[in-house]
């Protein structure tokens, strides 16, 4: 069966397109409709929550029937439908509601569809970032075109703009054919993972690092530039530029990976991550230091991603490839993602941003010390 090279793009596009215009600009809207920071930091950890229990459950469905596509067109469908409840109402107890039940299905949607896109590729996983770019692409069409109009157009409009966006994640799902396992295997049988416990350990305790390290940012970057005089244009225009470094390195990485090993890689990565946080919580008066720490977004996620789903792949191989991606997603974006986002709405206002930014580049560090004891150290071993 051929590769759908085009329509594996088209949704990466519009899922991503779909987070250009909610990770940069949701903080500012809950702001503008009257929650306070603590209460924006605790919406934003409901929401990455659910990826704690939503991405194992539905990554269990989709091993258990096969049937990756069918799902993902449940949740972007049940996505949208939920999202209309934005609109209903502003009181704190509706919008965190509507959040758990909204992100209980979005945030099931993409390990499932990076489970499928890897099924696909399964001769060619070094493919993965040619296809994953265009998710970047959309990102920045989305981060772009909003962060203009919002120049113009009040903030509360953006539910609708993030509807229709939802509306199109499910369209293009719905045209995306499933992918065909390899070698089929009964329910009592089950393939051997290739690597030791300690280094999954490992592996997983790094990636919520890196995610808890990001809470900030995801949470409060934009609201942080604004505090600091810039523009949404602007502020559209620094995320955009992090995801143009993004994309450069999902173009090189195909080539990267013939030459250099993954640990290395990943150890850089953490170090250039460290580096980031640490210039946005001093250096946020200069727009040089914020251009040149939105290029480090090429290491902070570029790179990381890509070394993560290369080493889940040769983790889990085929059969438990949904499981991992699930445990991926809720271990890192989820129990990270939700620490972060707490603890930075918590200690916002307390500590300020910049010190915020200054914890984060700390826990880099710290993910950094646990992968080179832990990740990587030894040759891949052939899955069976």
């Amino acid at each position: 069966m051929p590769v759908p090279y085009g329509r594996l793009a088209t949704f990466y596009f519009c899922y991503f397109a779909t987070l250009g215009a909610f990770l940069p600009f949701w903080s500012l809207y809950l702001q503008a409709v009257g929650f306070a920071a603590e209460q924006i930091g605790e919406l934003t950890a409901a929401m990455i929550a659910t990826k704690i229990v939503a991405p194992y459950l539905w990554g269990w469905l989709a091993d258990k029937t096969g049937r990756s596509l069918g799902l993902i067109r449940i949740t972007t469908l049940f996505s949208a439908l939920v999202f209309v409840g934005f609109e209903l109402r502003h009181d704190y107890v509706w919008v965190m509601a509507v959040t758990l039940g909204f992100s209980f299905f979005w945030n099931a949607t993409l390990p499932l569809f990076e489970a499928a896109t890897l099924l696909h590729l399964r001769e060619r996983p070094q493919h993965y970032s040619r296809v994953r770019l265009w998710g970047s692409i959309g990102f920045i069409a989305a981060v772009l075109g909003i962060g203009h109009l919002l120049d113009t157009v009040a903030i509360e409009r953006l539910p609708w703009l993030i509807g229709g966006l939802l509306l199109a994640n499910t369209l293009v799902a719905w045209v995306t054919p499933d992918a065909r396992r390899g070698i089929a295997y009964h329910d009592g049988e089950s393939q051997q993972l290739s690597a030791p416990l300690g280094e999954l350990l490992a592996f997983f305790t790094v990636y919520m690092l890196l995610q808890v390290a990001h809470g900030p940012y995801y949470t409060f970057y934009s609201v942080y530039l604004q505090y600091y005089g810039y523009p949404a244009s602007l502020t559209g225009l620094l995320w955009s530029l992090g995801v143009v470094a993004e994309i450069g390195v999902f173009i090189a990485m195909s080539g990267l990976l013939k030459r250099v090993s993954l640990r290395p890689l990943l150890l850089l990565s953490l170090l250039l991550s460290s580096v980031r946080w640490w210039l946005i919580g001093h250096g946020t008066e200069h727009l040089p230091v914020l251009v040149f720490a939105q290029l480090l977004h090429a290491a902070s996620f570029g790179i990381t991603h890509v070394v993560a789903m290369q080493l889940l792949h040769r983790y889990f191989g085929e059969h438990h490839l949904g499981k991992g991606q699930a445990l991926y997603s809720s271990l890192s974006f989820g129990v990270g993602g939700v620490l972060g986002s707490y603890f930075s709405g918590y200690w916002w206002d307390a500590l300020g941003g910049n010190l915020v930014f200054v914890a984060a580049s700390l826990v880099c560090g710290l993910a950094l010390i646990v992968a080179f004891v832990g990740v990587a150290r030894q040759k891949p071993a052939a899955l069976g």
